[in-house]
């Protein structure tokens, strides 16, 4: 880690895709109450103090949120400096030039506190929704993101690709308040993302769900294609599931009912999910934080050593939580463990939007 980024402020927020459970009939849950939800954690955690809020796209029934920007420029206007960012955006699949447009009008109402991040799709349904080849996957991804990239940097924008009619020194209106919209990319776990990431001097997020050692050839790969493409050390941030208690084994026994809904429900191939299990992976050197926030301040600086990452957010409200206990936990998350890990690692606060 070079010094300056070793001075960047430990940034700490929280994320959502908005999941729907399903109730005691089989249906799912009611998408607005679910994003009534979703809006008062934004404002509980602006309010307490937290650096980041996220949602994720899906176009599926048992999720409530199909368009990130949309949901964030709700919460726009009901926070005041906590940073809005997509938790992802399937860029293959969406249309950069509109995109653009949206973030930049996202980035207006919030007075210059929006991201984009940008994922290829853990999830392929919005490719026969829009009309394209699966087998197109990668060519999607690259071609738009090199678009994006340009339409940040660039206007009027002369762009020539493969997945869409070119663009002619087209005026992409209005502009954001910042002068370079943030793009992040998503990396799920493949070393050609982590490379073309760095290599673009883009920051990085990595999803640990399995073993995160196995996660720290990716960091290494990404500040070293940066380094050799010339440009400073790219931000890393990590992604984990979450839920604070005020002590372990509270946290893992209000956790674990949910949790392991939440898991049959979205991973069913990987069987049914036992408490034995819970408890292994929220212990040392899993990837689950679930437990009392001095646990969770040892996970999160353990992996900061192996990893060297200036940003963690925390998907929220797992399998139907209940609001109070998903607020409990925010809250834990902001007063108990944003200090401790602030001052362990010795960095500011970081400033607001």
């Amino acid at each position: 880690m070079s010094e300056d980024a070793s001075r960047r402020p430990f940034e700490i927020g929280i994320f959502t895709f908005g999941e729907l459970s399903r109730e005691a009939n089989g249906a799912f849950g009611d998408p607005r109450a679910r994003l009534e939800q979703i809006l008062e954690w934004a404002r509980f955690a602006d309010e307490a103090g937290l650096d980041v809020f996220g949602v994720g796209e899906h176009h599926r029934p048992d999720f409530a949120v199909s368009s990130p920007q949309m949901v964030l420029a709700a919460a726009a206007r009901e926070t005041e400096r906590i940073r809005l960012t997509s938790t992802v955006t399937v860029l293959s699949s969406a249309d950069p030039v509109r995109l653009f447009e949206e973030w930049a009008t996202l980035d207006l109402l919030s007075a210059g506190r929006a991201e984009i991040t940008a994922g290829r799709g853990a999830y392929v349904e919005s490719f026969p929704l829009f009309g394209q080849e699966l087998g197109r996957y990668d060519e999607y991804f690259e071609d738009r993101l090199g678009l994006l990239l340009e339409l940040r940097e660039n206007n009027p924008v002369t762009w020539t690709g493969t997945t869409r009619e070119p663009l002619d020194d087209a005026g992409i209106w209005p502009r954001p308040i910042q002068e370079q919209l943030p793009v992040w990319i998503a990396v799920g776990g493949t070393p050609e993302s982590a490379f073309r990431a760095g290599h673009l001097g883009l920051p990085m997020y990595l999803a640990i769900l399995g073993a995160p050692a196995r996660f720290r050839g990716l960091a290494t790969l990404h500040r070293e294609a940066a380094a050799r493409a010339g440009h400073p050390e790219p931000q890393l941030g990590v992604t984990s599931h979450f839920h604070a208690g005020d002590t372990s084994q509270s946290a893992r026994d209000t956790f674990f009912p949910h949790y392991a809904a939440y898991f049959a429900e979205n991973m069913p191939r990987s069987g049914r999910l036992d408490r034995e299990t819970l408890d292994a992976w929220a212990g040392p050197g899993g990837a689950l934080f679930a437990g009392s926030p001095a646990e969770i301040v040892d996970k999160i600086l353990w992996e900061h050593e192996m990893l060297g990452h200036s940003r963690f957010l925390a998907q929220v409200g797992l399998g139907g939580l209940d609001q109070r206990e998903t607020l409990r936990s925010i809250e834990l998350l902001a007063t108990e463990v944003v200090p401790e890990v602030r001052a362990a690692l010795r960095t500011p606060a970081a400033v607001s939007g």
